[in-house]
């Protein structure tokens, strides 16, 4: 819901800090699920990929298993063959047609030799392909079992932050509503282009928050003045006095507590 009227500064920087509490609590969340969601998808590939090798293995076994049966059907054509001509020998005419006759066996001999070499070697492919198939279902077994503990791990957290985070999500997009486009964008863009995702900072000490540069005198002032935004020079952050920063802080305190 858009903003009806203008914001003074101060409301703008109260607008801002608030969103950044309720955003740097939605990123503490997101920071207790870790890396999990990745891992999981990670493993669900790994898990995908090691299913599908395995099946085309066992397709692969398959279509050795057929190749053995179609040489041992082969053999025993041949092995007919040699009883067919060597019955013919015993009634040929001449001897070219018993040397003929002979070279037919020697042939189809031939061929047997063949098969049987081409059927151990199918063979020994195939305890290979077993063997491969036979580790590639530890490691599948092992890694469906460390995919299902993940995912046991990661819908633990997801249930006892979800609720939590929907909140947030839909404060933080209230908060977001309040802040005029150029000065939200601004915000988002600090908030990227920094490490612990801080936009918006108090000064504590003398220097903003989490910073050793100390700010100038007379800058703090115009801060506590709440009269216009204002960045620190060195690292680009929006910059709010600690009273507002403590005033907001206990403010979202409440907010949070009723989640």
């Amino acid at each position: 819901m858009a903003n009806t009227k203008e914001l003074s500064v101060e409301e703008k920087l109260r607008a801002l800090y608030d969103l950044q509490l309720i955003d740097t609590r939605i990123d503490e969340i997101r920071n207790v699920r870790g890396e999990l969601p990745l891992e999981v998808e990670d493993l669900e590939d790994e898990v995908a990929g090691l299913t599908t090798r395995s099946e085309k293995l066992k397709q692969d076994l398959d279509g050795i298993d057929e190749q053995i049966k179609s040489k041992k059907a082969a053999i025993e054509d041949h092995q007919a063959a040699i009883k067919k001509y060597t019955k013919q020998q015993d009634s040929v005419r001449n001897n070219r047609e018993f040397n003929s006759l002979t070279k037919e066996v020697e042939f189809q001999e031939l061929e047997i030799q063949l098969a049987e070499k081409q059927i151990k070697e199918l063979k020994a492919s195939m305890e290979h392909k077993k063997e491969v198939i036979s580790n590639s279902k530890e490691k599948l077994e092992a890694k469906s079992s460390h995919l299902k503990h993940k995912k046991s791990e990661l819908s633990d957290i997801m249930s006892e932050t979800e609720k939590e985070e929907t909140f947030l999500a839909q404060k933080s997009a209230e908060f977001e509503a309040l802040i005029e486009e150029r000065l939200l964008a601004a915000y988002k863009r600090i908030r990227s282009s920094v490490r612990n995702g801080l936009a918006v900072v108090s000064i504590e000490r003398g220097a903003s928050a989490g910073s050793f540069f100390t700010i100038p005198p007379q800058t703090q002032v115009e801060i506590a003045g709440r009269k216009k935004i204002i960045t620190d020079e060195h690292s680009g952050r929006i910059l709010v006095d600690s009273s507002l920063a403590e005033e907001e802080r206990e403010k979202m305190q409440q907010l949070f507590a009723q989640i």
